[in-house]
């Protein structure tokens, strides 16, 4: 698709289109200047980075969030940090079942053990 097509298609200006090229949070155009094309890889780009900026997270975060190789910690509580692997922001992968994962696996973690409402023994 042509610079037209994408930015109708991203609901978002040329000038955008180029600031998110400039910076780095889509790749440039295949072809060129004159015969730039844009396919899918460049509107998922965009989305992310929009998603990502609805979320509340400022380009520069944004960046780091996307230049990271060992993850992105984002607290969940004060005792509880979820490392996302960095090709997952990029993946258009459905955060629906990854969500409902995470919700099982820390039930499971947290669930209290027989001996919780146990008080300390006094004599021990």
């Amino acid at each position: 698709m042509n610079i037209r097509e994408l930015i109708a298609a991203a609901r978002i200006t040329e000038r955008q289109v180029r600031y998110l090229i400039s910076e780095g949070f889509m790749p440039p155009p295949e072809g060129g200047r004159a015969n730039a094309t844009y396919g899918e890889t460049h509107l998922a780009a965009i989305h992310r980075y929009n998603r990502l900026r609805d979320l509340g997270f400022p380009p520069a975060a944004i960046k780091l969030m996307l230049e990271a190789k060992e993850g992105i910690p984002f607290p969940v509580t004060a005792d509880v940090t979820l490392i996302i692997a960095p090709g997952l922001l990029n993946s258009g992968t459905d955060p629906d079942p990854i969500i409902s994962a995470v919700r099982s696996l820390l039930n499971e973690i947290l669930k209290e053990s027989p001996d919780a409402d146990r008080k300390p023994d006094a004599s021990a």
